[in-house]
């Protein structure tokens, strides 16, 4: 019975090796901006609260793109740090007059903060294109054009990139990363593209680029007024009315630090997980058992052959091969997004750290006070509390 357990484990893992294969062969790099025809107008939309730290150069790196017919509006979110006074200055740099600054209004009832900011920007758009972005982004000079080629290209009325990850602490490398490992060995991204089911869904709400009557018709952000992980419910309702969602590597033309510490971390990846599962009890549970089956234990196994001096199949060789094909996946994701290799080395410690998230995800959803992000909390349906 022991070795097939251990041959289930390692069946699995390369199931997930091979979707983490045919995923990065599946996500195209962005094409080389066209330059032909009309280019249709973009408004760039950013959603801004406490982003001292971040906002100058979110949006410096937007007024210096090398597209022509955009705008560029920044909501400032109630921020009590000096993001408003940053944007001021900003403004008064703009020699090309294209950076409006809209104050957000109060949050009503019902609504998470991001979304609640979208959507007051996405009233005050005027473009064909609306691309919503992070304030904690960064974008180089062609991140516009690219993406307006790559939309036209796939004909897509939902865009999403995966940008490049900065990481400087070391609960950033260590936890950080597991976004796009989860992402890639679990998720078929060819059936997020061509299966119009609205369970297979990705998207990075750090780079949303829509057309505006799709984004209309689903009724914008006030269709996921509540949700937390808002990107990923905007690409179901996207696919749910019967239009067409793409993803690209974004790596050369975006990038984004999450967040800067050990605390950041967890409250964001506490805040996200369990709601982005939609609160499902038993997919979080189910995650939780494969981390430690597939993730965990083999170490367990191999510790243990050590000590007793066990080196079969079951309780040794299996369990090692285990771990290097777990160790192969983080390595190749590392590379291919450029992500560092510490964490990949300790993937196992991520794991672990993971299992926590997930628990502190769930304590604070159905016995805690809710989720926190950026001052404001949030109960187990969204709304503010």
């Amino acid at each position: 019975m022991l070795l097939i357990y251990q041959l289930i484990i390692l069946c699995s893992l390369l199931v997930f090796l091979a979707i983490l294969l045919l995923n990065l062969r599946e996500l195209p790099q962005l094409p080389s901006a066209s330059g032909e025809g009309t280019p249709p107008r973009v408004s760039v939309l950013v959603p801004a609260r406490n982003e001292e730290n971040n906002i100058e150069r979110c949006i410096t790196s937007l007024l210096e793109q090398d597209y022509d017919a955009y705008e560029l509006i920044v909501l400032n979110d109630a921020s009590t740090d000096r993001t408003g006074e940053i944007l001021e200055r900003l403004v008064s740099l703009d020699d090309h007059s294209r950076l409006r600054v809209v104050e957000g209004r109060p949050l009503p009832a019902g609504w998470h903060g991001k979304a609640w900011a979208c959507n007051q920007l996405g009233e005050a758009a005027g473009g064909e294109l609306l691309l919503f972005t992070d304030a904690d982004t960064v974008h180089a000079p062609d991140s516009i054009s690219r993406s307006v080629a790559a939309m036209q290209e796939s004909g897509a009325d939902m865009l999403s990139l995966t940008p490049r990850q900065e990481m400087n602490s070391f609960w950033e490398k260590l936890i950080v990363p597991l976004i796009y490992f989860i992402l890639f060995c679990y998720l078929p991204l060819k059936l997020v593209r061509k299966n119009p089911a609205p369970s297979f869904c990705f998207a990075n709400g750090q780079f949303l680029l829509f057309h505006r009557k799709p984004y209309e018709k689903i009724g914008g952000h006030d269709a996921v007024r509540s949700d937390l992980v808002e990107d990923v419910w905007l690409c179901k309702a996207v696919k749910k009315n019967g239009y067409k969602v793409a993803s690209y590597n974004g790596m050369e033309t975006v990038r984004c630090r999450m967040y800067r510490n050990l605390a950041e971390v967890w409250q964001g990846f506490s805040k996200n997980l369990f709601a982005g599962l939609g609160y499902n009890v038993f997919l979080l549970f189910f995650l939780m058992l494969v981390t430690v089956l597939v993730y965990i234990a083999p170490y367990g196994f191999v510790a243990f052959s050590a000590v007793t001096a066990d080196f079969s199949a079951a309780w040794f060789s299996l369990p090692l091969f285990q771990v290097l094909i777990a160790l192969t996946s983080r390595l190749v994701i590392a590379g291919r997004f450029r992500q560092p290799l510490v964490g990949a080395f300790l993937h196992v410690f991520s794991q672990i750290a993971l299992l926590g998230i997930a628990f502190n995800s769930f304590y604070l959803v159905r016995f805690g006070s809710g989720s926190q992000w950026k001052g404001r909390r949030y109960n187990f349906s969204g709304k503010r509390a």
